[in-house]
């Protein structure tokens, strides 16, 4: 199946108009015509199916015959994520966690971070290129970048971990200690790790310390193996 995106699609739109980027996919490159069927999703959980109308190149516009409501899960991920020195890094992440499954996603700038300044605009296309890839009907949110300093003081209503390196800190497996259909929100420091300074700070505002294995991990691959994990513990049966 191949899936289109589209924002703001109201979920009892009657009639679906693609913007150009979307159009000019649909007409010139795909060679789509008018009558052809198309599956459409608002990044909100809805899945659309649409006929094509008109099959213009600039504004394809299609009728919809068939909506399908996904209902969300009965939990949250939240992954808030320092970014990495070389962006192309961190676009990988978004990718990969993107088609694991994960609900909100935060860069966090801490005392190491080496890249304080990032282009949402880009990372949210890699986003919707990810969901539309792996068919899900829902795009994770992406928020903007927050001092580590602001975001420990933000509230959330689940479990709370942060994952850091420190041998001399207990810690416990994540796969350990997280809980089943609970929103869950993991914190991952920069190369170099959280300052002891923000660890500290982190476990006095809730923050559990855990964990991710043996192996001491890049950013990037940290925040896949906590996304990872909080998945397959949700969908073990």
């Amino acid at each position: 199946m191949q899936l289109f995106y589209q924002p703001d699609i109201d979920e009892k739109a009657q009639q679906i108009v693609f913007n150009k980027e979307e159009s000019r996919h649909i007409v010139k490159v795909l060679r789509r015509t008018e009558g052809a069927l198309l599956k459409i999703t608002n990044g909100n959980g809805t899945l659309f199916t649409g006929q094509i109308i008109t099959a213009n190149s600039k504004q394809c516009v299609a009728k919809v015959i068939d909506t399908e409501k996904q209902e969300p899960a009965p939990y949250k991920l939240h992954l808030a994520v320092a970014p990495t020195k070389m962006n192309d890094r961190y676009e990988w992440f978004l990718e990969k966690a993107t088609e694991i499954g994960i609900d909100e996603i935060t860069p966090v700038i801490c005392d190491h971070s080496e890249r304080k300044m990032i282009k949402l605009e880009r990372y949210q296309r890699v986003l919707q290129s990810a969901m539309k890839q792996s068919l899900h009907f829902r795009i994770p949110k992406l928020n903007e970048p927050v001092q580590l300093s602001e975001f420990l003081n933000s509230s959330f209503d689940g479990d709370k971990f942060i994952a850091h390196c420190e041998e001399d800190k207990p810690r416990m497996l994540l796969q350990n200690v997280a809980n089943r259909l609970q929103n869950t929100l993991i914190l991952i420091g920069p190369e170099g790790d959280f300052s002891l300074e923000e660890i500290e700070t982190a476990l006095k505002n809730n923050f559990s310390p855990v964990s991710l294995g043996k192996s001491r991990l890049r950013t990037e691959t940290a925040a896949l193996v906590a996304c990872h994990t909080i998945n397959l513990l949700n969908n073990n049966e």
